[in-house]
């Protein structure tokens, strides 16, 4: 495993874990442009922010729902359904979504567990995430990585996978794109040649073995094997993120320190 690339950073302050998937959740939205980025989750719109900020000024901000919001998070409009449904069908809006389950090849699960005609636990419902990754980039957040839910077929699809897509053809293929996940523990993508999920990178203080262990099934890793650790805050970045868009320190609620 490659070393973290510390840069001016070095022995200056310590990142925490909730940092690292802040970063992480922020790279998602890295080169999109002018697009509707909704983030569900509170790491997730934390990075939204710091993207908006630094590296992806262009980026129109919700709360995932229908309100646009300021780079302060505050409520600045309205979004209506019909323009947000606009947005969606033309590939102009990034979502990262939660999971309550995850296969190798993306499928999400977020509508019941067990068996669809007589589930053990009844959960969000499909709601639109068929829609979503049909039709714009939708990546993911798992605050909690196990093997709850990263599992090897999930109970019933709500989220399309690339093996699901492929199987329905053309035209769900068209724009269905699944650019990362991002957990509490790593980066994973799906830059293989069969869209396997794949073991981008680690955060500092994991190992490759922790998140394996945490896996149900195989992950493939990147060429040669070496698995580097998820990029360091700019310190810049780190001041933004203490001192501007989370000055609270919510962010650790979600992720705590380890």
């Amino acid at each position: 495993m490659t070393s973290p690339e510390t840069g001016a950073e070095a022995g200056a302050t310590t990142v925490s874990r909730a940092e690292y998937c802040v970063i992480a959740c922020a790279d998602a939205w890295r080169d999109d442009g002018e697009v509707l980025a909704s983030p569900m989750g509170l790491i997730p719109s934390v990075g939204a922010r710091l993207a908006k900020r630094t590296f992806s000024p262009d980026l129109l901000l919700t709360d995932g729902e229908a309100t646009l919001i300021g780079l302060d998070g505050e409520a600045e409009g309205w979004l209506p359904y019909r323009q947000h449904l606009a947005m969606v069908s033309g590939g102009k809006r990034h979502v990262m979504m939660g999971a309550s389950q995850l296969d190798r090849f993306g499928n999400q699960n977020i509508s019941c567990i067990g068996d669809w005609a007589r589930p053990d636990r009844q959960l969000l419902g499909v709601r639109g995430a068929p829609v979503n990754t049909l039709n714009n980039p939708v990546s993911y957040w798992v605050p909690r990585h196990s093997r709850r839910v990263f599992v090897e077929k999930v109970d019933m699809i709500s989220g399309v996978g690339y093996d699901s897509a492929a199987a329905a053809g053309p035209s769900a293929t068209r724009y269905h794109r699944l650019p990362r996940v991002v957990t509490n523990l790593a980066v994973l993508d799906f830059e293989t040649p069969d869209h396997a999920m794949r073991l981008a990178s680690v955060h500092p203080g994991v190992t490759v073995e922790e998140v394996r262990e945490a896996t149900g099934f195989r992950l493939a890793l990147p060429r040669g094997g070496e698995v580097p650790f998820t990029r360091e805050p700019t310190a810049e970045e780190l001041r933004l993120i203490r001192e501007v868009v989370d000055p609270k320190g919510t962010r650790e609620r979600e992720v705590p320190s380890v």
